[in-house]
């Protein structure tokens, strides 16, 4: 077992500081396209796009202002504010139009539930912008309201944040949507975050967010693997998100990918074998050693995270003088932060599926190596059975280890049975 610090990991991971920029965790210019607009968005469901707004007809009476968020005159708002209406009396709000001073029109797109008008891409920093918001009431009148309002300036204190998942990547079938923060979000914090935490899956399917329990990340998945063929478009809109810990998010994050076929590694440690299946079926059968006693191997499924043709294992800081080595790996696949992978182990080979000899990899022969790593992706799944040791939360990707519903306990919303409606 390669046992690295995480931020040594050569994931393109995390190194959520200033080397965050260079570690591919999603776009971050506040300048960017956005990839897709709220209308288009869910938070932990199904995915469908909200028609466009109407404007009221021509000639309709106007009666009292609707009362607009943030207020008219407001000052230092954040750049994640979103619009908000309220009709004397009750209604729906038609329209919402957005400028900046030199009239500029800002785009964006209603909530499902008319809860708010969510900016496609975050506000600027200390810029004076005009809403005008345009409802019906009950009574079938039309009542309009007008706000100008200025945003804050940058602030000094922010959390840094990263999205594991690449523009134009193709993932496996167990990739989860994985956002990082640092340092974690608060609890109280967490379902203001996760309401701006967007995803969108094509072909529809539901789904939910679970927080792992520092809040330093946060999972969304289906009930099941994802469709082969899937389209997920991710947008974390948290740009500018006031916290209670007197930070704001840094930045906004979008990634659209695609899921490839279904690939899927299963490991019993009765048999010692790896049992490999594409789209349904068995496609081979792979003889492994795995962690001895003293170093056991997790169980549980865990997502493939990171793939290195080669690279160095270096576990000279392990306090057990035992386990400290300094190896050549080939064919080296992440399944774990504790340094869990699957790789070639030709030094093992003679006992490969007889038995466990590794410091809690999965050792596969050269050749093995060499075929799994040519047919992986990253989000690939592992499942591994009847070791010494359960997956701990949180060690790597493990949205998967959980059932639906202690997964769906986790998130910081209410989710109901089967997954998550649209809310757009």
């Amino acid at each position: 077992m390669g046992r690295f610090a995480r931020a040594g990991a050569t994931l393109g991971v995390l190194v959520l500081t200033a080397s965050l920029a260079l570690t591919g965790c999603g776009d971050d210019g506040e300048d960017e396209k956005p990839a897709f607009v709220p209308g288009q968005q869910q938070v932990g469901g199904v995915a469908t796009t909200a028609p466009e707004p109407s404007a009221p007809a021509s000639g309709s009476p106007v009666a009292a202002p609707l009362a607009v968020s943030p207020a008219d005159g407001a000052t230092r708002r954040p750049v994640s504010t979103e619009i908000n209406a309220r009709i004397p009396g009750g209604g729906k709000v038609s329209k919402v139009a957005l400028t900046t001073a030199d009239g500029s029109a800002v785009a964006g797109r209603m909530r499902r539930d008319g809860s708010g008008w969510v900016p496609s891409a975050p506000l600027k920093y200390a810029t004076k912008y005009t809403a005008t918001v345009t409802g019906t009431g009950k009574d079938g009148q039309t009542h309009q309201g007008t706000s100008t309002f200025t945003t804050m300036p940058r602030p000094k204190s922010m959390i840094g944040s990263g999205l594991y998942m690449f523009s134009g990547k193709t993932y496996g079938v167990a990739m989860p949507v994985v956002a990082e923060f640092s340092p974690g979000i608060p609890k109280k914090d967490r379902a203001a975050v996760q309401k701006r935490m967007f995803v969108q899956t094509d072909p529809p399917q539901p789904g939910a967010w679970h927080w792992v329990d520092n809040g330093t990340q946060a999972y969304y998945r289906a009930p099941e693997y994802w469709k082969t063929g899937t389209t997920i478009t991710v947008r974390l809109a948290l740009a500018g998100i006031p916290l209670s810990n007197g930070r704001y998010g840094n930045t906004d994050r979008v990634a659209t990918a695609k899921i490839g076929r279904a690939f899927e590694m299963t490991v019993d440690n009765a048999t010692k074998r790896m049992t490999v299946s594409e789209n349904g079926s068995v496609v081979k059968t792979i003889p492994v050693s795995l962690g001895k006693k003293s170093t056991p191997s997790s169980s549980g499924t865990m997502v493939v995270m990171d793939k290195q043709e080669s690279t160095v294992f270096d576990t000279r800081d392990d306090p057990n003088p035992d386990n400290r080595y300094v190896t050549k790996i080939d064919f080296a696949q992440r399944i774990t932060w504790g340094g869990e992978y699957i790789h070639a182990a030709p030094w093992s080979e003679g006992v490969q599926g007889r038995r466990n000899v590794s410091h809690g990899c999965v050792n596969v022969s050269m050749a093995e190596g060499r075929w799994l790593f040519s047919r992986t992706l990253v989000g690939d799944p592992i499942t591994v059975k009847g070791t010494e040791r359960r997956l701990a939360p949180g060690n790597g990707w493990t949205a998967w280890s959980l059932s639906w519903s202690r997964f769906v306990a986790g998130s910081a919303l209410p989710v109901p049975e089967g997954g998550q409606p649209s809310v757009f």
